[in-house]
């Protein structure tokens, strides 16, 4: 199956997704059609090296692509300057140039930081993503959002680089423990919330096949993107739960799986919409019922206190001027917009009220 993401704009940036089984049998032919280059840096992180890493690249060198394996320590905490430092100047050492490619092999922390690394090497070069996790499949892969975590708070340095293509080869997703596919989940939950009710029913009545999940995802994904490419506009509601997610990871230093953290932020983003009038009532009872469905945690980590939640809250992307701006539903299905923005600033009392449990 082939999902286009349809890019308007002067330069022709649309690339292809394809979803399906044993994709990744045919990389060296995908590569060369979508992303031809002289040489590939194949970056990847320690574990899905071990996996994926040295067969692709061996299977590659087979069909007489020059490739070569970058990998760096698994986990978010190493979704570093330092890394992106480390790779940059790794393939410098070894002379790639502006002719080269850029392949990225895993999850979402590899996507983000082997995409910073092909928006800035040599000024940018084309890349392609293969994602090997579920909710890299769904969200973090498509969409051309690169960068990197700091201290101040999670992907506050990056850029906009789309891929030339993505491969969703549902055969590695048979390598994921339960925790990694239950946090994938949490994106297609979203999904459902942001733009598509009988999706999000769908979803409620049974678990369903993950083919079924990650093509309805991708289309949900690749259309919002291809309207909204540079987040000036309705490309926002994705971020639904994510103000809230982010602030958790930066105060957990990145204990908490991302998915995971999503879901606890969609828990409490619905309810802060119910709290600021903007949502029918029950749907953050929806949102909760069917996050416990797949196992996913819907409580604040220890660590995450209100002071420390809504500081690292001020410095969102979203943030204007010291005021919390969220992405939230007016229904399932449905975000809320007032015809100027997609996101709407929530007075810090209402957001500390939420965060602390209390009834508003």
């Amino acid at each position: 199956m082939t999902i286009r993401v349809a890019l308007a704009g002067p330069r022709d940036a649309s690339y292809d997704i394809l979803i399906g089984r044993g994709l990744l049998a045919d990389l060296p032919a995908l590569a060369m059609a979508a992303c031809p280059a002289s040489r590939y840096a194949m970056i990847t992180d320690a574990h899905v090296a071990k996996l994926y890493g040295e067969t692709l690249v061996a299977r590659c060198r087979d069909a007489a692509l020059h490739v070569e394996l970058f990998e760096f320590p698994a986990g978010e905490w190493n979704k570093t300057r330092e890394t992106w430092a480390s790779l940059s100047d790794r393939m410098l050492s070894r002379q790639f140039g502006r002719d080269c490619g850029v392949i990225a092999l895993g999850g979402g922390v590899v996507g983000d930081v082997a995409g910073f690394v092909a928006a800035t090497y040599l000024r940018g070069v084309p890349y392609i993503q293969l994602p090997t996790t579920l909710l890299a499949m769904i969200d973090s892969s498509i969409g051309g959002k690169t960068g990197v975590d700091v201290p101040a708070g999670k992907n506050l340095l990056g850029a906009f680089h789309q891929p030339r293509l993505v491969v969703a080869d549902l055969d590695v997703l048979g390598s994921l423990a339960p925790p990694q596919l239950a946090a994938g989940m949490a994106e297609a939950v979203k999904h459902g919330v942001i733009a598509d009710r009988q999706y999000f029913d769908a979803l409620e009545r049974e678990a369903g096949a993950l083919e079924r999940v990650v093509r309805r995802s991708v289309e949900i994904k690749a259309d919002v993107v291809a309207a909204d490419e540079r987040e000036a506009g309705r490309r926002a509601i994705l971020n639904f739960g994510h103000t809230i997610a982010h602030a958790i990871e930066t105060t957990a230093q990145f204990a908490t799986l991302h998915g995971e953290a999503v879901a606890i932020g969609m828990a409490y983003e619905a309810r802060l919409a119910e709290a600021l009038g903007i949502a029918e009532p029950g749907t953050a009872d929806r949102v909760v019922g069917l996050l416990e469905r797949y196992n996913l945690p819907l409580d604040l980590p220890d660590s995450a206190t209100e002071d420390a939640l809504v500081a690292a809250m001020q410095l969102d992307k979203k943030a204007r001027e010291g005021t919390l701006r969220f992405a939230l539903p007016q229904a399932i299905g449905r975000m809320y917009a007032d015809g100027k923005s997609w996101t709407v600033a929530a007075p810090e009392s209402v957001v500390r009220k939420v965060l602390g449990g209390v009834n508003t």
